[in-house]
């Protein structure tokens, strides 16, 4: 079950119970309690009148009243619903911010929330907790998720161009597709080739064409499904186990930069350099440890030391190299366009 449709039965879970417990709904929808008060907290910011209350008899509850009423959804706003729960930014690229907003404008409480039995909060949630999702330094894209999802609706195949990562020029292919998966601010298509699974980044898909064809999924095979197993496949292909010593004030840059592939950590309190140990799939990826400069060595396996003394070589030689300039034409000076000018204006 994906978030969204996780939040819509918990939003169902509250309007058949007058009371609950974060440990209750998290046994019913099989999650952690953690993910359940994530969940909570989301529709508390969007003004989903909830109350929660910590202690002995506390809990979770929809306010009484009939502020939220999911029958009152349109087919339209349910969808959306479904697809993005309350995220608006996400509605907006899939070109159903409208619906969204009315599914938003339905749940929302429409008057003054009742004093609970404890003391209020100064401030509300919302006043003091903001979300975005945006990764960090990432470049605007311009992508048509609205126009992707929207063919794909028709349940027919694709025929794509489509530019791998390491390829200079796209490739035509077939696509049985199945959807659309957002992680980590990226959409990615997630379609079969010849029966077997793919995953596709929107930001290198070039063009596209909906065929006459109906699409042709595997067996018992379904978005979430198929989208869970190729990440995991991406993330679990860590066949190569590559030990560095980094600086310690480089400790966290690298929690940020190699994610799930940084395996370990052991440093000490008073050590200036910690012993890390990623996995990659192939040797060839400790190509992304360039990016730690003088502050990273890589100590084993023996080939990956090689090929960062190989790389530091090359790079070493292409910035010492004397590389022939181009002549730009020199800017006139301020005085020099002046006197121009006057010798035009005399003549």
């Amino acid at each position: 079950m994906s978030r969204p449709q996780r939040v819509i039965g918990i939003l169902a879970a509250l309007q058949t119970r007058q009371h609950t417990t974060a440990d209750a709904l998290a046994a019913e929808f099989g999650v952690s309690t953690r993910t359940i008060l994530r969940d909570i907290r989301s529709l508390v910011q969007a003004e989903i009148p909830i109350l929660t209350e910590r202690g002995r008899y506390g809990g979770i509850s929809l306010l009484p009243g009939d502020q939220v009423d999911l029958s009152k959804l349109t087919a339209s706003e349910v969808d959306v619903f479904r697809a993005v729960g309350l995220d608006l930014g996400r509605a907006r690229q899939l070109g159903a911010e409208a619906a969204a907003r009315g599914a938003l404008g339905k749940l929302a409480t429409r008057r003054r929330t009742p004093r609970p039995r404890h003391e209020v909060m100064p401030l509300s949630l919302a006043e003091v907790v903001t979300v975005d999702n945006r990764r960090w330094f990432g470049a605007q894209e311009t992508v048509d998720v609205a126009g992707v999802a929207r063919d794909l609706r028709q349940t027919r195949r694709l025929r794509i161009h489509y530019r791998r990562s390491d390829a200079p020029q796209p490739q035509t292919l077939v696509v049985d597709p199945y959807g659309l998966l957002l992680r980590a601010d990226r959409w990615y298509l997630i379609a079969d080739v010849d029966a077997a699974p793919r995953m596709f980044a929107l930001t290198r898909l070039e063009r596209w064409a909906v065929l006459d064809e109906p699409r042709r999924l595997r067996a018992g095979a379904t978005l979430e499904g198929v989208a869970q197993t190729l990440g995991k496949a991406l993330e679990g292909r860590n066949e190569v186990t590559v030990t560095a010593l980094l600086d310690a004030d480089r400790v966290d840059l690298a929690r940020r930069v190699l994610g799930g592939r940084l395996r370990s950590i052991d440093q000490t309190a008073r050590s200036r350099r910690a012993t890390i140990t990623i996995g990659y799939d192939q040797i060839d990826g400790v190509r992304q440890l360039l990016q730690f400069a003088d502050h990273i060595e890589v100590i084993a396996p023996t080939a990956a030391r090689e090929l960062m003394q190989r790389l530091a070589r090359e790079i070493a030689l292409a910035h010492t190299r004397p590389r022939r300039r181009e002549r730009i034409a020199p800017i006139p000076s301020m005085r020099t366009r002046t006197s121009h000018e006057n010798r035009i204006r005399t003549t």
